[in-house]
């Protein structure tokens, strides 16, 4: 038991290494009947791809279902048989061609065992090994055993196919632990990966199951470790989140710098320089903070507790003068009030507000996108 937990664990923290989307299952070889075929020129089918014709599948289907000249018979859960052709499944699968091999040394008679799977599951897997195909009601039924049996007796597209319809539609809340436990034990990371998603992303709901039970009983530092998923997956939807409200904080602060260039230096509605005549019938500003800026402009001129410190909102507005001096590539000329003042200013700062300001301003420049503020060297000019 101590052996499984620490597999599953240790494949699970391998899975866990992936954080982009899972990509697609590569294309599969095998479908449920009946089979299509592919474009076919000159009697060639197309190089990549492969064409099989409804005669020949219903063929080897005749061969399987009538088991003409089976020289082996499979042994199967309630003494059920099996009949199968030793060349076909040798060559459709290495484990049992050592099987057979190992037992036709000693039995004249080949037989193998395959127990403690349902005998249709069997049978659905022996059919898959002669023709590729496989009823849709079957696959839905013995999904999870024709996976254990395909990488018990490496046939890997069938462990593909397998994959693809649990991903398809046959995973569910219900059975995902299930599953991802088995795609660890099956050595299938993409199944795992799959897996692991949905249980990140439906925590609360795949906990309350009867598999998160079973697991928590059976496998605690499996559990221990989808736990500890769920706690970094937390986390970085939490840091994502922070980001994305900082990344919007800059953007606005950039806003506000141009908004209050345009006002200072063009004015707006009925704001702005003394040497600028406003029509009564103004179109709308198109700078989105102009507005909001304006009313704060129109505050601090008016405000009798304008020092720093005093009023809130005019506190605001002088930091956002200084940070408009310290983006500004042209001070001698800006229109904006105290720009000079600032520039000054900065050279009696303290290292610690030097470095706060420094970051502050570098930040804003790389959310959007720019080396340096160059609306302000136009503006401001």
């Amino acid at each position: 038991m101590a052996n499984m937990d620490s597999s599953c664990c240790k494949s699970l923290q391998d899975t866990k290494k992936f954080t982009p989307l899972p990509p697609s299952l590569p294309r599969s070889a095998a479908a449920n009947c009946p089979c299509k075929g592919g474009l076919v020129i000159n009697n060639t089918p197309p190089r990549g791809s492969s064409y099989v014709s409804i005669a020949t599948r219903d063929m080897w289907e005749r061969l399987f279902g009538e088991g003409y000249k089976a020289d082996v018979y499979i042994i199967t859960d309630n003494g059920g048989i099996i009949y199968a052709h030793f060349n076909i499944l040798a060559t459709a699968s290495p484990v049992m061609r050592g099987m057979l091999k190992q037992v036709g040394r000693h039995h004249p008679r080949q037989s193998i065992s395959i127990r403690g799977v349902p005998h249709d599951a069997v049978r659905a897997f022996i059919r898959y090994l002669y023709s590729s195909c496989y009823e849709k009601e079957e696959m839905e039924e013995f999904v999870l055993h024709l996976l254990v049996l395909s990488h018990a007796f490496a046939v890997p597209h069938l462990k593909r196919e397998c994959e693809k319809k649990l991903q398809e539609g046959l995973l569910n809340i219900d059975n995902v632990v299930d599953i991802l436990q088995l795609s660890l034990l099956c050595d299938a990371p993409w199944l795992s990966l799959i897996c692991h998603r949905m249980i990140l992303e439906h925590f609360k709901a795949v906990s309350a199951s009867e598999g998160w039970k079973a697991m928590k009983e059976s496998h605690p530092l499996l559990e221990k470790e989808l736990l500890e998923s769920v706690i970094e997956e937390e986390n970085r939807k939490k840091e994502r989140n922070r980001k994305i409200e900082e990344r919007k904080t800059y953007m606005q602060l950039y806003e506000a710098m141009e908004a209050l260039v345009h006002i200072c230096k063009d004015g707006c509605r009925t704001i702005g320089p003394r040497d600028k005549d406003f029509k009564a019938n103004q179109a709308p500003c198109s700078y989105a903070a102009c507005k909001g800026l304006e009313l704060l402009v129109r505050h601090f001129a008016g405000c009798k507790l304008r020092v720093p410190g005093g009023c809130i909102h005019c506190k605001r507005m002088w930091q956002l003068l200084e940070l408009h001096s310290r983006l500004c590539a042209d001070s001698n000329s800006c229109r904006v009030p105290l720009c000079w003042n600032f520039k000054e200013r900065i050279s009696k700062q303290s290292k610690k507000d030097e470095i706060r300001w420094r970051i502050l301003v570098e930040k804003i420049l790389r959310t959007k996108g720019i080396a340096i503020a160059s609306c302000f060297v136009r503006q401001c000019i």
